[in-house]
């Protein structure tokens, strides 16, 4: 492999345990979610940052492998964004002998024109790089767009939705888009940053950085990573906790009125005593008035099978 030879033994060693486990963690996202089927072409969505050289380069790997044929193209957005190293990414795809289209819109200009100076240009940019790219899925035929966003990204986005969005909010693995023509897949689901920043550093991936617009960095996003990394240094495994607790969601444990239909909740005068209520194993009240207002010794009461009052209270 050209990418390990400048490594040591132990950094070869390191790099074959991350891309096993980077390997295991995207099979295990694909296979719980279904974003790969049969037949599949899956459009690669390729910014030039470690997250998605890293997608790639594990889903060419799994392509491999995989129970079911599926077909990878590669699509970068050059955006035109003054500095841009039009090279890199051609060269780089060259070399992995795979389909690609390098795609050239200036929303560069689009964005300058609309956001004010000094303000953060992401969510536009964003906005207009997600149309783009979901119309030229169009134009291939694409079944599946994959975004190489990662479990932390997901966690982030729930905390940014909570904070200053007021919503239990996130990055799904799998989504369909509002206009039902595309499904967008994000098979880094379950990998973590400081996993893939360390295997795009050892593949010695030709990152690009994401500032050449020279927007300010996402404060809100900064500061929610920034708060999750004093967690994960402080409490080990909380992170792993959080996203495992976004995977365990119960609507009828929450407020969310659209979630659950709290408004149609009714006794039933014929259940059985069953779970918490049945183990608690209380002797029979048919013997004495409930009416009463007293202190009852529950304890007494189970050994004698019955219940009597031992004490009135008077306010």
């Amino acid at each position: 492999m050209a990418e390990t030879t400048e490594l040591d033994k132990k950094q070869i060693t390191r790099l074959n345990k991350l891309q096993k486990r980077l390997r295991r963690e995207v099979g295990s996202a694909i296979a719980d979610y279904n974003m790969i089927e049969e037949g599949d072409r899956v459009m690669c969505c390729l910014s030039g940052g470690k997250d998605s050289y890293a997608m790639l380069d594990i889903l060419l790997n799994l392509q491999q492998r995989a129970p079911v044929n599926f077909e990878v193209v590669a699509v970068n957005l050059d955006q035109k964004q003054p500095g841009f190293p039009e090279d890199i990414l051609p060269a780089y795809l060259d070399n992995l002998y795979i389909p690609y289209h390098i795609l050239e819109k200036d929303t560069y200009s689009i964005v300058k024109d609309k956001i004010p100076e000094g303000k953060t240009t992401c969510a536009l940019c964003s906005r207009l790089r997600r149309g783009t790219l979901y119309g030229f899925a169009q134009r291939i035929g694409a079944t599946k767009i994959a975004l190489g966003h990662h479990r932390d990204d997901i966690i982030e986005t729930l905390f940014l939705n909570m904070f200053y969005g007021g919503k239990m909010k996130a990055m799904p693995p799998k989504l369909l888009s509002d206009d039902g023509a595309n499904v967008v897949i994000r098979p880094l689901a379950y990998s973590r940053e400081k996993d893939i920043a360390e295997y795009a550093k050892l593949k010695r991936f030709p990152i690009i950085p994401c500032n050449l617009c020279g927007s300010q960095e996402n404060l809100k996003r900064a500061e929610i990573k920034n708060m999750l990394k004093a967690w994960d240094k402080q409490f080990p495994g909380r992170i792993e906790t959080i996203f495992t607790a976004m995977q365990n969601t119960a609507p009828s444990q929450g407020v969310d009125r659209n979630a659950f239909d709290f408004v149609s909740l009714r006794q039933d005068p014929n259940a059985e005593l069953s779970g918490e209520v049945a183990e608690a194993d209380l002797p029979a009240f048919d013997f004495m008035d409930v009416e009463n207002r007293g202190h009852i010794d529950l304890d007494k009461a189970s050994k004698q099978h019955r219940i009597d009052v031992v004490g009135i209270y008077t306010p």
